[in-house]
């Protein structure tokens, strides 16, 4: 819980600009964690920025991947996955800038997984030379250009805080990948075709620490309980009991009772003054808390 801290520490300074000067100081001061702390768990400023970006990576090319996952064809795979990727990086601000600006002045265990990212990325475009017609496939390094290319347009947008949604450029930055592969023809409809993914805009996340000011020390015992009430919404207190491995029933009241006063789980139940069981919920603090502990 404290690393997710720390994690969420360093998006939340990169949506700012300031992992260039990043101490660990201001990572302990934004996390509200001792130094001592941050020292168990890393051993130096590049290890945590290491963590966070690894992180971040993971999660995009998830959203890639399972957006992408459905289509056969390769065109309609990499536009699927454009728009997975775009859509994820506007929904998390801090995260897109850390990936996109932020990591080009990281250590070198961070520059070494962002080659090896952009080299996966240069090898799916690179397919594209199986669809183009005989005779006509572009040369190899096509595809590190389009690559290079489409880097470019995302990384100013987001150096300039543009704030129109990066999924607004699908179709253009596809436009510019089929063009040298498929023509002019295969370009002009991806201006035309809807993004694979839903695009309905939502409200940008802005990065936050789910941490702060929680009045509770948050142990693994609780988020125990937090993880069986997201797995069986509307579930008794004697259920969370026993999903979380509580025998007494006095110490599950008092830490139900101690997690509703602080907002993260709810009662939708009529009670047990009314003859009911109780029916918990999580709120959404109590989703995100949850969520940062890595357990969401």
């Amino acid at each position: 819980m404290q690393r997710r801290r720390l994690l969420a520490a360093v998006t939340e300074l990169a949506f700012e600009g300031e992992v260039q000067a990043l101490s660990v100081a201001r990572l302990c001061e934004r996390a509200g964690l001792s130094r001592r702390t941050f020292y168990c768990l890393f051993d130096e400023r590049e290890d945590c920025l290491h963590a966070a970006f690894r992180d971040a990576v993971g999660v995009v090319v998830e959203a890639a991947e399972k957006a992408a996952s459905s289509h056969e064809r390769w065109h309609e795979r990499v536009r699927a996955g454009l728009a997975g990727l775009l859509y994820t990086l506007d929904r998390e601000p801090g995260m897109a800038r850390l990936l996109i600006v932020e990591a080009l002045g990281a250590g070198a265990q961070t520059l070494e997984i962002r080659k090896r990212v952009l080299a996966q990325a240069v090898g799916i475009i690179d397919e594209g030379r199986a669809e183009a017609r005989a005779g006509r496939a572009p040369p190899p390094l096509t595809a590190e250009g389009i690559v290079g290319a489409v880097f470019s347009v995302v990384h100013a947008r987001l150096l300039e805080r543009d704030p129109r949604p990066l999924s607004e450029l699908t179709g253009s930055l596809m436009a510019l990948i089929v063009y040298p592969y498929l023509g002019s023809a295969a370009a002009q409809r991806e201006l035309e075709i809807s993004p694979a993914v839903e695009t309905t805009p939502v409200a940008r996340r802005l990065p936050s620490d789910p941490f702060k000011d929680l009045p509770i020390r948050l142990t693994y015992r609780t988020a125990r309980v937090l993880m069986s009430i997201a797995e069986s919404p509307g579930a008794s207190s004697k259920q969370v009991a026993d999903a979380s491995g509580i025998s007494d029933p006095g110490q599950i009241s008092r830490l139900l009772t101690r997690l509703r006063r602080n907002d993260l789980i709810q009662d939708s139940g009529i009670g047990p003054s009314k003859g009911m069981a109780r029916a918990w919920s999580l709120t959404e603090r109590g989703e995100d808390i949850l969520q940062a502990t890595g357990q969401g």
